[in-house]
């Protein structure tokens, strides 16, 4: 608040008229109290950001003695092997040479991140996710949901068996620029259950083949 302090005239000239000299003080107190008050209010009216972080699915360890059984089968599900500077690739069941599947043994395929390479394999791998997500993206446009029913839809999808699953394997060279690129591809595309798996040794012959 504003106080006024007045000064008296000079008594020597009482015949004399003099303007009452005045000098202004601002109390800065309440000032402060509505700074903190409009502070407060902005924190707890803010939005902060969310951070964007991506889910890895860890399988649990295999214990020695049960290496022996039979690894459970995978339906509609890629494998990537990554390897230095190529990115290997097989779809469904992996079958050694000595277990043939009714194709006979898993063979390997090289692709790359090119407009052809991992973001179209993946699309038409996931065609589910990607054709429902276009359904959810007219109706949150249309406001016909919210956003969280829209995330929660989109979510369910993801988790469908219709869904593609991916399973990302890479041995001692593998870069780790290679496996980032292909994290953000796999965001790109939507898959929802991806799986870092440690390499296999029948899974490592067929690249050393390869790169041979």
């Amino acid at each position: 608040m504003a106080e006024m302090a007045e000064g008296g005239g000079d008594s020597q000239h009482k015949g004399k008229k003099r303007a009452k000299k005045s000098s202004t003080r601002v109390d800065m107190t309440p000032m402060v109290d509505l700074a903190f008050l409009l502070l407060t209010f902005f924190v707890l009216t803010a939005t902060f950001s969310k951070p964007k972080v991506m889910s890895l699915i860890y399988p649990a360890k295999i214990d020695p003695k049960d290496q022996k059984v039979d690894q459970p089968k995978i339906n509609n599900a890629i494998t990537f092997l990554l390897s230095k500077d190529k990115i290997y690739y097989y779809s469904g069941q992996f079958y050694p040479v000595d277990k043939p599947g009714p194709n006979g043994p898993t063979k390997l395929e090289v692709t790359n991140f090119g407009t052809d390479g991992v973001r179209k394999l993946l699309a038409e791998g996931n065609k589910y996710v990607l054709s429902e997500k276009k359904i959810y993206n007219s109706q949150l446009k249309k406001k016909e949901i919210q956003d969280s029913t829209y995330l929660r839809h989109l979510l369910e999808a993801k988790k469908n068996k219709k869904a593609l699953k991916v399973l990302i394997k890479a041995d001692d060279k593998a870069t780790c620029k290679n496996f980032i690129d292909l994290i953000d591809e796999l965001k790109i595309a939507e898959i929802g259950v991806i799986a870092p798996v440690e390499l296999m040794p029948q899974e490592n012959e067929l690249i050393q083949s390869k790169i041979k």
